[in-house]
């Protein structure tokens, strides 16, 4: 039999096991570590960890979204988990009471994609295409047409074409399977995109963003979304006082404007303040505000950056995550790289202080995926355990 050992990505493992050439069922294991009041990490404890710990005994972890002070995350099996502060209903449990361990969202196991949100809220799109909000609603960010709070998921409308949504603060930014782009919610910096109004008018429930259809991958951070097109051009608008938008300015945008001329952009994800992305070459960059050392770029902590800047050389990153002022990387051998703000452990380094450079969370190779809290200094990540 050929050797299948080494460290596989989650979609080659998931193939691989499909064909039967897989030699060992890998685990997908869930850690935690960081800033953990409210019981944010889930470890059944509400104290803060400076290094990694494994929440709960399931190995079947497939994705996980870490939000303003609670956290959510998809099983193999479809099931929806969410724990930490419940005082809007965002655990959807139809209750305010606060989780420190995750407990399963509904009995449902059709759920593929979720997004906790800057604000205590949660938005997911299940298998069959359907979108589905609940928690905080005060911009109107759960799309139901009103500002009425939810503590159990509500459907958005009743379409059935939707591929990916991402939750900011108090708004939401989603893309159908047709490559449009749609937002809902508070519009306060232009982070909508729509420009009605000047860019400032709410919306309670889902508006197109122009005509587009190219549209593959968003990225709502607080008030500073981004998406990537289908051309891999990189596009951002809202809040813009750090150079976050990084379009060399600090002057706020209410309709999405590109970024630079580069057609070779395959990830994004911020934190409303500062922007880290990763290149189809393997580079990784950020631009915006640099307190803390958050941009990764080892000059200390000052100098904002309002366009983009590399950070080392290497040609190996793959999945970024951005925190409120910190950043936690996967690459593609499997390690895990982190950087910036560290007041409450969240580098997972056993100890608090920042950083302005990356350095690497342990020895392992088989981290798959990071959530970095934007306001809460906790990370979220599954591991893939391999030595069974």
């Amino acid at each position: 039999m050929p050797n299948f050992s080494g460290v596989w990505n989650l979609k080659e493992q998931i193939q691989a096991v499909a064909a039967g050439t897989w030699t060992g069922l890998p685990l997908y294991e869930l850690y935690a570590w960081g800033y953990n009041a409210n019981g944010r990490l889930g470890d059944g404890t509400v104290v803060s960890k400076s290094s990694p710990v494994q929440i709960g005994t399931l190995t079947n972890w497939s994705q996980v979204s870490a939000g303003v002070n609670h956290s959510t995350a998809i099983t193999t099996d479809g099931k929806l988990w969410a724990w930490g502060n419940n005082t809007f209903g965002q655990l959807g449990q139809n209750d305010v009471i606060p989780r420190s361990s995750p407990v399963q969202v509904g009995a449902l196991t059709d759920w593929a994609q979720v997004s906790a949100g800057y604000t205590a809220f949660v938005a997911a799109v299940k298998s069959n295409g359907t979108l589905w909000t609940w928690g905080d609603d005060d911009g109107g960010n759960l799309g139901q047409n009103s500002i009425v709070d939810r503590s159990s998921p509500v459907q958005v409308g009743l379409l059935t074409n939707w591929s990916l949504v991402s939750a900011g603060s108090q708004f939401c930014m989603a893309v159908k399977t047709d490559g449009t782009l749609w937002t809902w919610g508070g519009s306060n910096y232009g982070k909508l995109g729509d420009n009605s109004s000047g860019g400032f008018s709410n919306k309670s429930s889902p508006i197109q963003i122009g005509a587009l259809t190219t549209w593959y991958f968003v990225s709502a951070s607080a008030k500073n979304p981004k998406a990537i097109k289908t051309d891999g051009t990189l596009w951002s608008w809202g809040l813009n006082s750090n150079g976050q938008i990084g379009d060399g300015t600090i002057v706020s945008r209410s309709s999405p404007v590109q970024i630079g001329a580069l057609t070779t952009w395959s990830q994004v994800a911020g934190s409303g303040t500062f922007t880290v992305a990763v290149k189809t070459s393997g580079t990784l960059e950020t631009w915006g505000n640099n307190n803390e050392g958050a941009l990764g770029i080892n000059n200390g902590y000052v100098f904002n950056r309002s366009s983009p800047v590399q950070v080392g050389a290497l040609t190996n990153w793959s999945k970024p995550s951005a925190g409120s002022n910190f950043c936690a990387v996967v690459k593609t051998d499997g390690t895990l790289w982190v950087w910036g703000r560290n007041a409450n452990g969240q580098l997972g380094q056993n100890n608090i202080a920042n950083k302005s450079s990356p350095v690497q969370v342990g020895a392992l190779t088989s981290w798959s995926q990071t959530s970095a809290q934007g306001n809460g200094n906790t990370v979220v990540a599954i591991f893939t355990d391999l030595s069974n």
